[in-house]
């Protein structure tokens, strides 16, 4: 049952390439930095010899060659200028490049500190979001995430908190996984296009808030020309003013246009929404447009995932383009003097606020299946790039047969140098592994192991395991039960809860059956009563629709399969060497033949009654 696996060899070869992949960026970075120096100085330099030499011919009163001059080292210097520019955006995106290269090394070294802040998940009732480390800082999504949007870290959360997915959904999905997984220039592309307009993640949420708020601004089709025309009237009275040509009238229109701009509501909750949005808007367009080339490119799982936005009569990143150039327009309100002198100009709000009714009329209904083909493509490139990351890990396969059955599986939130791998096998609804051990001998960790990975199997991605196959199953864990001062509820109480959903959820059997990762089973109350209760429980697990873990401290329950032919016993051991407790994490059979608690108390100085070690 047991299989210590070392996978180093794979993941130093990763790690190599990563190393040597942004060792070169930064090669390249410094020589760009270079260069760049080089064209500073040449624009300094040309732009004084040329001042110095129109300035003799000048002098001189060769003006026809002092004009000559002037114009050939302008050119000049608008051309270094342009390459200089150039040379300059390209210095950039090697930066955002080598960036997101160190972030990759991060993830394969599990440097948390380096990953980007993990984007806060709510799923407080969820079954097994906490007990597994899904969400938080150091969390699987943490490792997992580089979505740059907040509908991809949503969409990538829900494949792992929604399990289990329906068949098709998941083939669809593991195909788009495998194709960007060997796509790892798109994967980076993607992020770099994202980054080049700035580190503000896209709010779909908000954007499409703004876009299904409708404006409700009575006669804005007539206001808006009215205003328009006594705009222009003003301006062209207030230059006849301005040369003597006519007497002060531009103050009528002027009047008249401030009594209608007083008078007229300029959608004022809308535009205070939609300030600054135009940057995330602008970030949108450019991996729309990204997105559009490949969606051109029939006869691949990226392309069909993508043919949302090629099914239109206009082409999106073009229509999010033009309105981020409305929401620029309607950012001005941020600089309130700035705003105050373009609506005396002109009908500044009312303009955009019309454009910005058109465009809710012509993509408000467009906009959700663009963000979602983002989201989707953000999401499975995630799980592409931890598939990348760490190529010795198994791909899933559905096996009807087996509930679930895997070799070599080990934790993927455990650094490789530390991770010890066992292997599991249930043959069916109603088999329980009951795991016996001594304390910090890795029982709970076995627990999330297995849980973990079956979350990664459901959602597309592959799996910490040499071989994994699995029948689709419900999830539902009793690892991290925390009492609750607001609800009144006492640990045990909210253990007995938990305990309460799970048996429910293995008493439907019209779903696929649920894997129970049960810890310390009653571990809130007394042994006489914590014995009872475990036996009664197990047994009910048993007839029901699932199979799972229990793991307990009781060794009395061990005697459960003599009465329960599908639990087996297992067990976690130490050895005691040199006055220390030493663990190898290995998974052994039958129930556990010695314990350490006392040993631990009597390590760290408290009293006990063993006799002193001879």
């Amino acid at each position: 049952m047991v299989d210590l696996i070392v996978k180093s060899g794979h993941t130093t070869k990763r790690e190599h390439t990563l190393t040597r992949l942004r060792q070169r960026g930064e090669r390249l970075h410094r020589r760009g930095t270079q260069a760049s120096t080089q064209f500073s100085r040449w624009r300094g330099v040309l732009f004084l010899i040329g001042l110095f030499i129109t300035v003799t011919l000048y002098r001189l009163g060769r003006y026809d060659a002092g004009n000559w001059s002037l114009l050939l080292f302008f050119l000049g210097f608008l051309t270094i200028a342009a390459y200089h520019n150039r040379l300059e955006h390209r210095i950039h995106r090697l930066t955002l490049w080598s960036g997101i290269k160190r972030q990759h090394l991060a993830r394969l070294r599990h440097e948390w500190q380096a990953l980007p802040p993990c984007p806060p998940v709510t799923a407080d009732a969820h079954l097994y979001a906490r007990d597994l480390d899904l969400i938080g800082p150091h969390s699987l999504l943490h490792l997992l995430d580089t979505a740059t949007s907040t509908q991809g870290h949503e969409r990538l959360a829900s494949w792992l908190l929604t399990q289990p997915p329906t068949e098709q959904i998941w083939q669809t999905r593991q195909q788009l996984v495998r194709e960007l997984t060997r796509l790892t220039g798109f994967r980076d592309r993607l992020n770099v296009q994202a980054r080049l307009t700035g580190e503000a993640e896209i709010n779909g949420q908000r954007i499409t808030a703004i876009l299904q708020h409708h404006l409700h601004l009575p006669y804005l089709h007539i206001v808006l020309p009215i205003q328009t025309v006594l705009a222009v009237t003003t301006l062209i009275l207030g230059l006849g003013a301005l040369l003597n040509l006519l007497p002060a009238y531009w103050m009528i229109s002027f009047g008249l246009y401030a009594v209608i701009f007083f008078q007229t509501d300029q959608g004022e909750e809308l535009l205070e929404h939609a300030i600054g949005l135009h940057h995330e808007v602008e970030k949108l367009g450019t991996l729309l447009q990204f997105l559009e080339r490949r969606a051109r490119k029939s006869g691949s799982a990226l392309a069909a995932t993508c043919r949302a936005l090629i099914e239109t009569d206009k082409v999106p990143s073009a229509l999010i383009r033009r309105l981020a150039w409305v929401l620029h327009g309607v950012s001005v309100k941020a600089h309130p003097l700035v705003h105050l002198v373009f609506n005396a100009l002109c009908p500044w709000d009312l303009f955009f606020t019309f454009r910005l009714q058109q465009f809710q009329h012509r993509i408000q209904n467009l906009l959700p299946l663009w963000l979602d083909c983002l989201a989707e493509v953000e999401a499975a490139s995630a799980l592409a790039t931890f598939a990348y990351l760490h190529p010795a890990y198994a791909w899933p396969t559905p096996d009807r047969t087996e509930a679930l059955t895997a070799t070599g599986l080990g934790h993927p939130l455990i650094p490789s140098q530390h991770r010890v791998t066992n292997d599991i096998s249930f043959a069916g609804r109603g088999a329980i592994y009951l795991v016996t051990g001594s304390n910090m001998s890795g029982k709970s960790t076995f627990l999330r192991t297995v849980g973990i990975n079956l979350c990664l199997a459901q959602a597309g991605a592959p799996v910490c395991a040499q071989t994994f196959a699995w029948t689709w199953s419900r999830l539902a864990c009793c690892i991290r039960v925390d009492d609750s001062l607001d609800a009144g509820l006492s640990f045990f109480y909210a253990e007995v809860k938990r305990l309460k959903s799970i048996l429910q959820a293995t008493e439907n059997r019209e779903t696929p059956p649920v894997l129970f990762l049960i810890d310390e089973i009653f571990k809130g109350t007394n042994n006489r009563e914590r014995l009872i209760g475990s036996r009664a429980y197990v047994r009910a697990l048993a007839a029901g629709n699932g199979y799972g873990l229990v793991t307990t401290h009781d060794l009395e329950l061990a005697d459960l399969d003599q009465s329960i032919p599908g639990l087996t016993n297992c067990h976690f051991q130490e050895t005691v060497a040199a006055g220390t407790l030493q663990f190898d994490y290995q998974l052994r059979p039958g129930p556990c033949p010695t314990t350490n608690a006392l040993r631990i108390m009597e390590l760290e100085g408290l009293p006990t009654n063993l006799p002193p070690p001879s």
